[in-house]
C-alpha cells in the first residue's frame, strides 16, 4: 500500500489508519481474521465513530473486519459537497480494492449504516456475498418512531453532552440502556462528536431514501438482526425487511437499539454462524 496516503495510528486490536482515496479521506480500521472467509465490511450508525462498535468487533473473534468513519464522522474529514448513499457505496467498493480485498466480502450495517448496507448490497449484487441488517428499516417509507424520539435524533447534543446523554439515553436507546447508566456513560467514553455539517450530511444522505421499490431483487441470504425494545427503529421494520428480502431471517433480540454494543458477547456467536453456513 502507498505509505504517503496510509498513515497508521494505534488502534489496539484494530489496526487503525488514514487513507487518500479519489479525494477523500478516510479512518479505516483494519482487524485481520484467521478464517480465510470473506472479510466483513461493516457500516456505523449515524454520528458514530468506528470505537464505538469496538465491542461487537473483539466479540466476533476470528472474523476479518473492514470499517471506517464515514465522512464528516470521526476521524474523516467533513467533504465540501453533500452525498448520497450510492456515493458512499462507491466509495466503500474502492476502498476494498485498495486494501487488497478484490473478491466478494460480507456486509452488516447498524441503523443508518443498514440503509447504506442495503444500498451497496444492491449496487453490488456480485461482490456483496451475504448481509446483516441491524436496528434498521427500509428507509423513508417505514415504521416511524414517536416524535419525541425523532425530535432528540435530529441534532447530534447526545454526542456532545454527556449529562444531556445519561438524561435521555435510556428512552433513546431502550432496552439495557434504561437501567444501566454505565453502559451510557461508556458510550459517551468512545464518542469523538460529529462535526456540524459531517451530522448534517448523513441526514441529508437519507433524505427520500427508500429501499422498498427493489427489496425483493436482493438475492444474498440475509440476517435481520432487532431488538424488541427499540424506541429509535421499532421492531415492524425488521419484520418488513425479512418479509421483503427472498433469502432473510429474522432474529429478535430482548434489547433496545444498541444490542451490537450491549449484547456484543451473546449476539457475535449468531452473526458468525451465519456467516460461516454453506450457501445453498
Amino acid at each position: 500500500m502507498n505509505q504517503a496516503a496510509c498513515q497508521a495510528e494505534t488502534g489496539g486490536k484494530l489496526d487503525i489508519r488514514t487513507i487518500d482515496l479519489d479525494g477523500w479521506t478516510l479512518r479505516v480500521g483494519i482487524r485481520r481474521g484467521t478464517t480465510g472467509s470473506p472479510p466483513l465490511l461493516l457500516f456505523n450508525g449515524i454520528g458514530a465513530n468506528l470505537e464505538l462498535v469496538e465491542p461487537l468487533i473483539a466479540a466476533l473473534g476470528d472474523v476479518e473486519v473492514v470499517i471506517f468513519d464515514i465522512p464528516g464522522v470521526g476521524g474523516s474529514p467533513t467533504p465540501v459537497m453533500p452525498y448520497r448513499f450510492s456515493t458512499l457505496s462507491l466509495l466503500a467498493d474502492k476502498l476494498l480494492a485498495h486494501l487488497g480485498y478484490t473478491g466478494q466480502v460480507d456486509v452488516l450495517g447498524v441503523s443508518w449504516g443498514g440503509a447504506l448496507a442495503q444500498e451497496f448490497a444492491h449496487l453490488y449484487p456480485r461482490r456483496c456475498r451475504r448481509l446483516i441488517l441491524a436496528a434498521t428499516s427500509p428507509g423513508v417509507i417505514m415504521v416511524p418512531a414517536r416524535p419525541s424520539v425523532l425530535a432528540r435524533m435530529i441534532g447530534p447534543r447526545r454526542y456532545t453532552d454527556p449529562a444531556y446523554l445519561e438524561k435521555i439515553g435510556g428512552d433513546l436507546y431502550g432496552g439495557a440502556y434504561r437501567h444501566d447508566i454505565g453502559l451510557l456513560r461508556e458510550h459517551s467514553r468512545h464518542i469523538e462528536p460529529p462535526r456540524g455539517r459531517g451530522y448534517v450530511y448523513q441526514l441529508l444522505a437519507a433524505w427520500g431514501w427508500s429501499s422498498l421499490p427493489w427489496l425483493a431483487g436482493l438475492r444474498q441470504p440475509t440476517l435481520v438482526m432487532h431488538g424488541n425494545d427499540d424506541p429509535i427503529v421499532p421492531l415492524a421494520n425488521a419484520k418488513i425487511l425479512a418479509a421483503r428480502i427472498r433469502q432473510a431471517k429474522l432474529h429478535v433480540i430482548d434489547d433496545g437499539h444498541l444490542f451490537l454494543v450491549s449484547r456484543a458477547t451473546e449476539v457475535a456467536p449468531v452473526i458468525r454462524g451465519f456467516l460461516r453456513q454453506e450457501l445453498q
